[in-house]
């Protein structure tokens, strides 16, 4: 018979959203499930959140049991227990059967939609189609005078921070885009935040916004997956909660309509010092390099990245504020390699010390360079948000051109 107390834990989730409660009044740890497979919102109590450690597939209930008696100075901690793994488990925070049951549901769900539906309208932009062309109008209202191209354009970068954050470096990337056209497939690399690293995620439908639906470029697709089979998750429902590729989907459909051709690839992080050893990889970059050669000028080529994310928000002890010099500095410094067309200066700066500033956009700029040898960056404008008190983030307009 085996002892109930001798049970090991189920493992808590790594792809779990965990951040200090912003709630004064119910502090500790929340969790929350960025892949929406669970809408629950949990708040571990301070005096628990190590406990959490004992959910690392190899440790028993009764570790735990003993951990509280330990921290509680009391036996009487089965109701803590108890309450404690059935909130986790309950909410899908488990690797177990309630969280594969949840996600085995969610991802049959999307497979049977016919398009891919807004997630963000009605939060980070406005649900209603008219609200929403005033929302984005607003930001065009003063456009700037940007600085001649040194070459011929072929697509640009904007940020992914909301809008409200980084809207100049929005509008002054889309705006040069404009003399693009609605007439080309806009092929658009961007951060996976949520996806396996070195792979890219890609959907055959329709990414649908308040201002409708677009045309998915799946004749493109089809080209590409001949290519690099192995290194694309098609259907990847991490295009569900995506927000990196939603906004710039939507700016595109502002500026060339709601039908507007576009091939959205979520690409994966990348942490290999030399990621061409990788076959998926380099069969991926020469694939997308064969696609840029073939179809020339029908494509555009559209890059969702930010830069630096500094602060307590993404694990660092020290706090950064707007305008720190530093970030600036090692910003600028990767920038300046990208304007050169130096990609591998740019890769060797970005895996010194596994890159503690964390640049979410590393991977989709090493795979651009890789598909378009010689292309260039220029900068058209730089900028950095709080996204709270003490955690900033970096992000930059920046147009390419061969």
């Amino acid at each position: 018979m085996i002892n109930a107390m001798s049970v090991v834990l189920a493992p808590l989730r790594r792809n779990l959203d965990a951040m200090p409660s912003p709630d004064p009044e119910q502090p500790g740890l929340l969790l929350r499930d960025t892949f929406g497979y669970s809408e629950r919102v949990l708040v571990i109590p301070p005096q628990l959140v190590r406990g959490l450690q004992f959910f690392d597939g190899a440790s028993t209930e009764n570790d735990l049991r003993e951990w509280l008696v330990r921290v509680t100075n009391s036996f009487d901690v089965g109701p803590q227990l108890q309450n404690l793994v059935s909130a986790l488990s309950d909410s899908g925070f488990l690797e177990n059967e309630v969280y594969f049951g949840m996600r085995d549901a969610a991802h049959q769900a999307f497979a049977e939609l016919p398009v891919r539906p807004a997630a963000f309208a009605g939060g980070a932009y406005p649900e209603c189609p008219e609200d929403c062309r005033r929302f984005l109008d607003q930001f065009l209202e003063e456009l700037p005078e940007l600085p001649e191209a040194a070459g011929k354009m072929v697509g640009i970068a904007a940020p992914h921070v909301s809008y409200e954050g980084g809207w100049e470096c929005y509008r002054d990337a889309f705006s040069a885009l404009r003399q693009m056209g609605p007439d080309r497939t806009y092929v658009i690399l961007a951060t996976s935040h949520y996806g396996e690293p070195e792979k890219f995620g890609v959907t055959r439908k329709p990414y649908q916004t308040p201002l409708g639906d677009t045309t998915p470029a799946n004749e493109l697709l089809d080209e590409l997956k001949a290519l690099a089979p192995d290194a694309l998750i098609e259907e990847d429902y991490c295009h569900v909660m995506e927000h990196s590729a939603e906004f710039h989907v939507l700016w595109l459909q502002h500026l060339f309509g709601p039908n507007v051709k576009v091939l959205p690839i979520l690409v994966g992080s990348c942490f290999a010092d030399s990621p061409e050893a990788s076959p998926h990889l380099k069969a991926l970059y020469e694939g997308l390099a064969a696609l840029a050669e073939k179809h020339g000028d029908a494509l555009g080529w559209v890059l969702s990245i930010d830069m630096a994310h500094m602060g307590p928000r993404y694990g660092d002890e020290v706090e950064f504020q707007e305008g720190n010099a530093a970030i600036e500095q090692l910003d600028q410094l990767r920038v300046s390699a990208l304007a050169e067309g130096d990609i591998a200066k740019f890769w060797a700066n970005v895996r010194t010390d596994d890159d503690p500033w964390k640049w979410c956009g590393s991977a989709p700029l090493y795979t651009f360079f890789r598909a378009l040898p010689g292309v260039k960056a220029e900068m058209l404008r730089y900028g950095h948000w709080n996204i709270d008190e003490a955690s900033v983030v970096s992000f930059a307009g920046m147009r390419f051109v061969r």
